[in-house]
């Protein structure tokens, strides 16, 4: 489904596009720079906030776009160091942000780093089998002026209460494509969005600090390397052999691991960069001693970090982690094969931050009280 809205967001435009538009219009070319300052420097949320802009222009450019196309809906944080935004679009979909907190020694929480997970789908149509995103089906791609929001939002509340946004623009230290929906298929959007972020009329926040997620679409992957944007790549691998991916990966049908693993490493090859091999450890499925043996030699070949993430449990889904002494003992066999590696725990269960619960859990309320 493609969405139309009824005026663009200035979050979407370039510095080009949007000063083409204010000349067309009759107005001075510079007033560009002066809006994207208000915008990303500043932060305002209303067009009377751009003092130094002239009221005539000020008018013209609430005529003809929107500021923020994303509303928040639910603003949750969890007991650990997670936060969730639950978003509203202009047609009503559900969207979903997560800031991630890692707290270190001798600085206080708000002074951690800080790392935003964006969506760039509202669902998702790849089906992982143990993903909340697509439960709920696909609904549309989102445009770019609706990704950049997200992360505008998580700097407005973040400016609340740090100093960090004096010293830099972005109130946080990374940004992640890994929450709702697969960055690569909506290929375009995902492009636009870094280099509005990555400008310095934008956020200014470089591409090294980016990281694209992919369940592994293997051509966008070759497409990628060749943009000039050195965005680090995480494979959602999950599975060391296609008979095991298969089983909760249906993309692996389209790009089996013979296609995926030769793309994953023209991208690594062509940046220089470690890559990361995210592995979601599910009870009976992927756990086993001969599933690490696979995935080492996947990771050495790949020149790979490995991320192991304990299944974070969804209802509706019959999938279970691992007990942690399993949990551990994979871990273990990955670092005895000389493989970068690491564990996440698990953040935010008890605000639903899993991709996709908290959206699939408030449309289902929407539901019951239509």
């Amino acid at each position: 489904m493609r969405f139309t809205p009824q005026k663009p967001s200035l979050f979407g435009e370039t510095l080009e596009s949007l000063k083409t538009q204010i000349e067309a219009a009759g107005y001075k070319g510079f007033r560009a720079k002066q809006v994207m300052e208000w915008l990303y420097k500043k932060r305002v949320d209303s067009w009377d906030a751009m003092t130094n802009l002239p009221k005539d222009f000020r008018a013209w450019l609430d005529d003809t776009f929107i500021l923020y196309p994303t509303a928040p809906v639910i603003d949750k944080r969890s007991n650990d160091v997670t936060q969730k935004l639950l978003l509203e679009l202009e047609d009503k979909s559900l969207i979903e942000t997560v800031l991630i907190r890692a707290p270190q020694t001798g600085v206080g929480q708000e002074n951690s780093r800080k790392t935003v997970c964006v969506s760039i789908q509202v669902g998702c149509a790849y089906g992982c089998k143990f993903c909340a995103s697509g439960l709920a089906g696909f609904r549309r791609n989102l445009m770019a002026a609706e990704v950049v929001s997200q992360l505008m939002h998580i700097c407005r509340r973040e400016d609340a209460h740090t100093d960090r946004a004096r010293e830099e623009i972005a109130s946080f230290d990374n940004i992640v494509f890994m929450g709702m929906g697969e960055p690569l298929s909506n290929y375009d959007t995902l492009v636009r969005t870094i280099r509005i972020l990555n400008a310095d009329w934008g956020l200014n926040f470089g591409a090294r600090r980016i990281t694209v997620s992919t369940s592994g679409l293997a051509p966008q992957i070759l497409k990628l390397a060749e943009e000039g944007i050195a965005v680090r790549l995480a494979i959602s691998l999950h599975g060391a052999t296609n008979e095991v991916r298969q089983q909760i990966m249906p993309v692996n049908k389209k790009y089996p691991l013979e296609e995926l693993i030769p793309a994953a490493k023209a991208f690594q090859q062509r940046h220089g960069r470690m890559l990361t091999l995210e592995f979601i450890l599910i009870e009976g499925v992927n756990d086993s001693m001969e599933q690490a043996r696979e995935l080492a030699k996947i990771a050495r070949e790949l020149h790979a970090h490995v991320n192991c993430i304990p299944y974070n449990t969804v209802e509706g889904l019959p999938w279970k982690r691992p007990s942690v002494p399993r949990q551990d003992a994979f871990v273990e066999a990955l670092r005895k094969a000389k493989v970068s590696c690491t564990i996440r725990r698990e953040k935010g269960h008890d605000i639903e931050a899993a991709c996709g619960q908290l959206r699939l859990k408030t449309e289902k309320e929407r539901s019951e009280r239509a």
